[in-house]
């Protein structure tokens, strides 16, 4: 017999507040998404009020459970428990919701919304980011706990929606997540069978629970969705799993309760003022809108106080452990915080002479791998491709995950387990699926994550294997995106500069290798390492005299710019080479380094190995361009390069015109 058999009428008049909080929003924004928090309201209160640990007092504290709404839409449901529950979300804020300014967006966003634990809006990205934040707390638990001191052992609760479970990426996060046998992801499923179109039936004839039992979950239902005990009962039996995820499977009703429930309306419209009173008489609510009783505010607070109680334990706890195992539990502060070893860089090997001349794929494995020795809580993998990308972690293989080709979910994962904290998680795949990726890398440049996104085989120098594996316009693409950082570097010690930058980075950074071989600049290699951690520099300057022409090349092009340089100042054109391996970088250098890079006035030719688009801002109108402005062709990638005049022969000489003419 379980102590959640019954709910009090005081719990039945919670959540009909967090119901009529939530539709209050709605009205008085005139928009949004009444449907699910009046359908789910009871099983999420279940969770808050009687399952999930957490403080309102302090919302990071780091053995709390997460709780993920994957479905964003519904994000005045997660504002009302947060309001309800005493977090700082003041009722002000609730009336301001989806305005300019306020604490309550549209869609929840991660480190603007206390509480909230990740940005959700495009379906199926919460579900998965829950996964890796389940992955997260299985790592740091194997790492930290020891006997008689779980001081890591909380659980990862997502609900999720008809709209979540038919994005392809749930099908790769939820098999990943089954195969993993993350026994502490629990989801709650809000299985109301309805979309904007009309039944869910209409597009997916799915079944669910042979579905989740495939991936390896437990499966359990609840056949009514307004039934909290029920829920909470399930919750706790999900809770004991000891190898398997859960999913609850919960029969609910959109629009619970008013004139549209059942229907797609019930969606994304708000109810108006008819449908919005006759909810409220339907729930027999009597209170001006946005007003909540004293006893109901009164009830939540007495909750949340017996749910902070669980953070006072962990403490206690931890306060053992310091004594017991002080070391471990520095270590453990450092990981929280984000803090790394003094003097880490220095494991970072600087590369000279013939062993330098190799793939900056292969430059960068070695880099990660002697980064991964002095950096414990460097996690990750690639999808399905480690041999190729170089990316496996060879003497830690418990810090390798084997994501399959999952590149979307892969993302995703990454950016749960940077949101949980503690580890330094890298993903790996080959460039052109960034175009399965983008996505996930866009939330990760939204919410500002320290993910770190590995690409090889990063542009026509895949050669044999023709345009489909040829990246041409993701250069462009990634460098389009607001708050990402892209590093390509040129050779192996600009490499280590990339790896550098990324676990020093708070943000998220792409490193994009090459597949082919790459000879090291012809420059001291401790003055590429250091100034490509700048972003741009020069890699070849006049003997005498200001350039004519600079010659600007990444990647594999950097190589290229250098050698045509030096081949124009032979023939006394007075050229400088630049090597640029990250825009963004090298943007936020103060001007007085910028001018010394690329002086004023001083005609520019940019040589890339993909599109031309993004260098206007480098090269100006009056530039030129050796880049690639079509798809590549299937050859030995020299002569994919000679096809694209991606030579030192065809540089120089459009140096040479710019400044001759």
């Amino acid at each position: 017999m379980t102590s959640y058999e019954k709910f009090s009428e005081q719990d039945h008049l919670n959540i009909t507040a967090v119901r009529m909080l939530s539709v209050d929003q709605i009205e008085k924004a005139n928009s949004g998404h009444p449907g699910l928090p009046l359908g789910t309201a009871p099983a999420v209160y279940a969770l808050w009020s009687r399952i999930l640990r957490h403080n309102p007092a302090n919302p990071q504290w780091p053995d709390r459970d997460r709780f993920v709404l994957s479905p964003g839409h519904g994000s005045t449901l997660l504002y009302s428990l947060l309001n309800l529950f005493g977090y700082d979300l003041p009722i002000d804020e609730l009336k301001r919701f989806r305005q300019y300014g306020s604490k309550t967006p549209g869609h929840p966003e991660q480190g603007h919304t206390a509480g909230v634990e990740t940005t959700t809006g495009p379906l199926g990205q919460g579900v998965s980011n829950a996964v890796g934040m389940a992955l997260a707390e299985r790592f740091l638990a194997g790492h930290f706990n020891e006997p008689d001191f779980p001081i890591i052992n909380h659980h990862t609760y997502a609900l999720v929606g008809d709209g979540d479970l038919m994005e392809g990426i749930s099908h790769e996060a939820l098999s990943f997540a089954g195969q993993q046998k993350l026994n502490k992801l629990i989801c709650l499923f809000d299985d109301n069978n309805i979309t904007i179109e009309g039944k869910a039936t209409l597009a997916c004839a799915d079944d669910a629970e042979m579905r989740f039992k495939s991936y390896g979950w437990n499966v359990l239902r609840v056949y009514d969705g307004n039934d909290a005990a029920a829920i909470a009962a399930a919750l706790e039996q999900a809770r004991a799993s000891q190898d398997k995820p859960t999913v609850i499977i919960m029969k609910t009703h959109i629009g619970n309760g008013s004139p549209r429930q059942d229907t797609p309306s019930a969606h994304g419209e708000p109810l108006g003022e008819k449908n919005w009173r006759a909810t409220r008489e339907f729930y027999k609510w009597t209170e001006p809108q946005f007003e909540i009783p004293e006893e109901i505010r009164n009830s939540f607070a007495e909750i949340a106080a017996s749910r902070a109680r669980e953070e006072e334990k962990w403490h206690a706890l931890f306060d053992a452990y310091t004594r017991k195992f002080p070391a471990k539990a520095e270590e453990f502060r450092q990981w929280l915080d984000g803090k790394l070893p003094s003097a880490w860089w220095q494991a970072v090997p600087l590369f000279a002479g013939k062993e330098g001349a190799m793939a900056s794929r292969e430059s960068g494995g070695k880099v990660l791998n002697a980064i991964a020795d002095v950096l414990p809580n460097l996690i990750g993998g690639s999808a399905d491709l480690a041999p190729s990308t170089k990316t496996a972690l060879t003497k830690y293989p418990e810090r390798t995950l084997h994501f399959g080709i999952r590149e979307h979910a892969m993302g995703a994962i990454v950016n749960g387990m940077a949101l949980h904290g503690g580890v330094i998680p890298f993903s790996s795949t080959f460039f052109v699926f960034t175009d399965y990726m983008r996505p996930a890398m866009r939330m990760a440049a939204l919410m500002g994550t320290h993910s770190i996104f590995v690409f090889t085989h990063d542009s026509i120098g895949v050669g044999e294997d023709g345009p489909t594996h040829q990246a041409v316009e993701h250069l462009s693409a990634m460098r389009a995106m607001p708050r990402m950082t892209l590093l390509r570097p040129g050779d192996a010690n600009e490499t280590a500069a990339a790896w550098i930058s990324a676990i020093q980075h708070k943000g998220p950074s792409c490193i994009v290798l090459t597949r082919q071989k790459l000879e090291l600049l012809d420059c001291d290699p401790q003055y590429v390492r250091d100034s490509a951690a700048r972003g741009a520099y020069v890699t070849h300057a006049p003997a005498s005299g200001k350039p004519e022409v600079v010659i600007i090349g990444t990647g594999s092009e950097a190589k290229v710019a250098q050698l045509a340089a030096q081949k124009l100042c032979g023939e006394g054109v007075n050229a400088s080479s630049v090597s640029m391996p990250s825009f963004e970088l090298f943007r936020a250098q103060d001007k007085r380094y910028r001018d010394g890079v690329l002086p004023p006035g001083v005609k520019r030719v940019a040589v890339e190995a993909g599109t031309s688009m993004c260098w206007r801002e480098f090269v100006g109108e009056d530039g030129a361009f050796v880049c690639v402005e079509d798809y590549g062709v299937s050859a030995p990638y020299s002569e994919v390069f000679k096809h694209f005049g991606i030579t030192v022969d065809n540089v120089a000489d459009k140096a040479r015109k710019l400044v001759r003419g």
